[in-house]
């Protein structure tokens, strides 16, 4: 008795090349010509989730980091006002992110528009802005 044998034929594996290949060609220029919004959404991404993090904290310790405290608070156990009481012993983000363009992610707490204040000073590094340069905050999201 012949055994029938399964795979794929020749032409179909060029069928399937083909067609990723004429999907790239579409999908790649449209993400690579968009590297400055790319970093703009993984700014907004970032400041979601170390805000969320903060929340976090203040949910053990009932307090939110001081500024003088800062951001670290959330990897390593702070000294100081407000005291942690109930730190987490695994720390609420794994590590500190800076922004896509290379600087820290600004706090303030108290803030000025809210609880906390938290934004990157955007690509050119200065507050204020517009377009890419403009700030990315906890207030605008």
């Amino acid at each position: 008795m012949k055994q029938r044998q399964s795979g794929f034929t020749l032409i179909e594996i060029m069928v399937v090349v083909v067609i990723l290949g004429i999907l790239a060609a579409l999908v790649v220029p449209q993400v690579m010509s968009r590297p400055d919004q790319a970093k703009v959404t993984v700014a907004k991404g970032d400041v979601k989730a170390i805000a969320a993090a903060l929340d976090m904290y203040k949910l053990d310790n009932h307090n939110y980091p001081s500024t003088q405290q800062g951001l670290e608070a959330l990897v390593s156990k702070p000294s100081g006002n407000p005291p942690a009481k109930n730190w987490s012993q695994d720390g609420y983000l794994k590590r500190l992110p800076i922004d896509p363009w290379g600087n820290p992610y600004q706090y303030l707490a108290p803030g000025t528009k809210g609880a906390f204040d938290l934004y990157s000073l955007g690509a050119d590094g200065k507050e204020g802005g517009g377009d890419m340069d403009a700030d990315i905050s906890n207030w605008d999201q």
